[in-house]
């Protein structure tokens, strides 16, 4: 049975690549800090014949990691999907130490570290996914932290991925443009959501990467709307 581990898996593009890849010879390993959401969640791919376990634990803490990985095991997973993300949309000068700590740690610390623990144990052929965003490629104003943190992420996991190639573990980063999930509900201003790609366009994608022959990797996607990008 496959393992997979995905984490931000209560809503949004995690619980879309969940459902996406729920099959009766799949172990999904669904984090998420919402227990009802995530209940949902596991319950939606439950009916898929997957099996879920759900890990609930804070990413932003280095206690919150070490509590996640000891919960999913030794035994090696063959899918971990770096999902888990915060956007803080402000100004710059107005970013308190409190949010800087929480999106670093959760957008760029926990991903580094769950890929360096898992990751010398994934069997050739398995996956490393990251759930970037355009803003890992370009800077837009009052997303100085977010952005920040999906640069630094996409240079970490780009410079990994040639230390893995000899192992034959597959990177592959996702850069979708502006999606339709709740992360916008906190973000003022007016965006056309209706523009938007749908959480379930990434799971799609996501899906089709890791469905190549295991010596067969597309290392970059970038998603948007035909319409254009937001």
């Amino acid at each position: 049975m496959k393992r997979y581990l995905i984490t931000g898996a209560s809503r949004g593009i995690g619980r879309a690549i969940a459902l996406k890849l729920a099959a009766p010879d799949v172990m999904l390993l669904l984090h998420g800090r919402d227990t009802v959401a995530l209940a949902e969640t596991c319950r939606a791919a439950d009916k898929s014949g997957a099996k879920t376990a759900k890990l609930i634990h804070d990413l932003a803490t280095f206690r919150g990691i070490d509590d996640l990985v000891a919960e999913v095991g030794h035994k090696p997973i063959d899918l971990l999907v770096n999902n888990a993300g915060i956007a803080v949309v402000k100004p710059f000068a107005e970013i308190t130490r409190e949010e800087w700590e929480q999106t670093i740690g959760v957008n760029l610390i926990a991903p580094f570290f769950l890929i360096q623990h898992f990751a010398p144990r994934m069997p050739p052929g398995s996956s490393i996914v990251n759930i970037l965003s355009i803003g890992a490629k370009t800077a837009y104003p009052n997303w100085s932290i977010y952005c920040g943190s999906k640069f630094a992420l996409e240079g970490l996991s780009t410079a990994i991925r040639e230390e893995l190639r000899s192992r034959k573990v597959r990177m592959l980063n996702i850069y979708p443009a502006a999606t339709d999930t709740d992360i916008w509900n906190a973000v003022s201003g007016d965006w056309p959501r209706e523009q938007m790609i749908s959480a379930a366009d990434v799971a799609e994608a996501v899906a089709y990467a890791i469905g190549q022959p295991p010596a067969v990797t597309i290392e970059n996607i970038t998603l948007s709307n035909t319409a254009g990008t937001l």
